[in-house]
């Protein structure tokens, strides 16, 4: 069994930060740290900590009145920060291929498997959360604590909560796991950096053709 090396306050903000992608704390909501605390069976104390790290990484903003609350995608920046992933992620990619055990592609095939029984069960919310976990594992694979670091911190201002409630979604995003992992089972570096660009590029697309109508300004370069 693997041992999990982080401390509380690390696995409270990667449990936050999975919540907020897959659109569990919606975008503008509050987060009552006395609720997160109970539901995780911890004190106040890592889960206060946890806040601090979510704040300097943008996922978060805090006041003396409001408390907490996750803050809105910058529409502006979608474009910068689609180009920033894409260059980033290819480096996390590229160094989970070279990296990768067995064990770690048996991972990532048992989160593959469970984000595609998640969707098939009709609980999309559940399968966003999947998905988070199982790009956070590929990159953990890596080893590149400093780049997954800038990672994470572009992961705070994508939309991903519209991207993946988006229609039809799930059944690329499904075809498009299975090309990046079977490029890094046949250790594959090139063919998993182009194929993990078609994911990020893919639901750009989406994002674009459904916001299109209602905020144009996102879609223009």
């Amino acid at each position: 069994m693997m041992m999990d090396y982080r401390t509380k306050e690390e696995r409270v903000a990667d449990y936050l930060r999975e919540g907020i992608i897959s659109g569990v704390y919606p975008r503008g909501s509050r987060l009552k740290q006395a609720e997160i605390a109970e539901r995780l069976n911890l004190s106040i104390t890592p889960v206060r900590e946890a806040l601090k790290i979510l704040e300097a990484e943008g996922y978060i903003k805090r006041d003396s009145y409001r408390g907490a609350s996750i803050v809105p995608f910058d529409a502006a920046a979608s474009e910068e920060i689609l180009q920033l992933r894409l260059l980033l992620e290819a480096k996390l990619v590229q160094g989970a291929v070279e990296k990768a055990t067995s064990k770690d592609i048996e991972a990532l095939r048992a989160l593959e498997k469970e984000f595609e029984e998640a969707f098939a069960s009709g609980d999309p919310a559940l399968a966003r959360g999947v998905n988070y976990r199982l790009h956070r594992k590929m990159y953990d694979i890596a080893d590149m604590p400093h780049t997954l670091h800038f990672v994470q911190i572009l992961w705070a201002r994508y939309p991903f909560d519209l991207i993946n409630m988006s229609s039809g979604r799930s059944d690329r995003a499904i075809k498009e796991h299975e090309a990046i992992l079977e490029a890094i089972c046949s250790r594959d570096a090139s063919a998993a950096v182009l194929a993990m660009r078609k994911h990020i590029e893919s639901g750009w697309e989406v994002l674009k053709a459904s916001v299109a109508a209602s905020s144009p300004e996102v879609v223009e370069r």
